[in-house]
């Protein structure tokens, strides 16, 4: 879907989009809880949570297509109440891509131009233009004739993508637009969405329930869970300060401690820290000779570059942990083990 108006006009747009103390009900069911969320011009924000949170409801009422019970949408500093979705100059684009099947890959991206220049916007030699240029940008040159019934999925979502950024967006709305791909493809099309928004210098808020997809395409991260923001900032911030375990573990830590566990093991690999409760990677704890900690092994599975393991470690509890190739860690041995402080996270005490 493409906006081809909007309610530019003044020198602020460099603000980007305000959410400001959002609340969407559906009857007695409250989808949008008191939602706070900036999108700064040229940035691209990942609205981050599991199915059912409210992040698509988020982005609907963003977009004009869901009515607020209360709170505000503004963009550039301009309220957006009463302003109606095509009015806005946003595009949104969906996980299914939604090209019209009957139209080649040119007239679909050119279809958002073609409406413009209805209205005296753009020579059709300027639309060819835009879209020969656009092409480019998504890595599809000599895809202009294609049918999209010939395309792979990857390769419809970037004839969406384009579409959706033909007519400049103030910007753009990415409704979890990789999810139905499979994992390798995902990953793959993540890196190109990343470099393919900043060629544009897009301003963009993705929803997604993929950590990996999030990190992968944006610069700042929102957490969202039954509705609200849990957590906001760089993914930096996010990534390193979890709010609470919830986050923690969602974002994709393997464990998260808490009071005696977590002090025991502090105590023993980081007396001079001072938190009660931290997030672990699965790679933060690793069998060393050398090692403060002591552990017997529980389970070991080898991979490709490693050798997973789950360990018993005293004080701590049963943990996963790795070890490099060719290291003994038979069942029931008893191991040294060192931690890597750049592969844990302090959860806020209390939290």
């Amino acid at each position: 879907m493409v906006s081809t108006d909007s309610t530019t006009g003044d020198s602020s747009t460099s603000v980007g989009l305000e959410v400001s103390d959002l609340t969407v009900r559906f009857g007695a069911t409250v989808a949008v809880d008191q939602v706070d969320l900036d999108v700064p011009a040229g940035s691209v924000v990942a609205v981050l949570g599991p199915s059912g949170c409210g992040k698509s409801t988020l982005l609907r009422a963003v977009a004009g297509l869901e009515y607020p019970a209360s709170g505000s949408v503004s963009y550039g500093g301009r309220d957006l109440a009463g302003v109606p979705t095509h009015k806005r100059g946003f595009a949104l684009m969906f996980q299914d891509g939604q090209l019209f099947e009957h139209l080649d890959v040119a007239a679909n991206i050119a279809y958002p131009l073609r409406l413009r220049h209805s209205r005296g916007h753009r020579s059709r030699l300027a639309q060819r233009e835009r879209v020969a240029e656009l092409l480019d940008l998504v890595g599809l040159e000599g895809y202009a004739d294609r049918s999209p019934g010939t395309l792979s999925g990857g390769e419809r979502q970037r004839v969406a993508l384009a579409r959706a950024l033909a007519v400049d967006p103030r910007l753009l709305l990415l409704d979890e637009p990789l999810s139905a791909l499979d994992r390798g493809l995902r990953e793959r099309l993540a890196a190109e969405l990343h470099d393919i928004l900043r060629a544009a210098g897009a301003t963009a808020m993705l929803v997604t329930h993929d950590q990996e997809e999030a990190f992968a395409v944006a610069d700042r991260m929102a957490v969202m869970r039954d509705g609200r923001i849990v957590q906001s900032g760089t993914l930096e911030e996010v990534w390193s300060r979890p709010a609470d375990g919830w986050t923690a573990q969602f974002l994709g830590y393997a464990t998260v401690l808490s009071d005696d566990r977590a002090r025991r093991l502090r105590e023993l690999a980081v007396p001079t820290a001072t938190w009660d409760s931290v997030a672990l990677r699965r790679s933060a704890l690793r069998v060393d000779p050398t090692g403060p900690l002591t552990a017997r092994v529980e389970e070991a599975r080898v991979t490709p570059d490693q050798i997973r393991v789950q360990l018993d470690v005293d004080g701590a509890g049963s943990l996963p942990a790795v070890a490099d190739p060719g290291t003994d860690v038979r069942v029931g041995a008893q191991v040294r083990v060192s931690l890597d402080t750049s592969r844990i996270a302090p959860i806020p005490q209390g939290i």
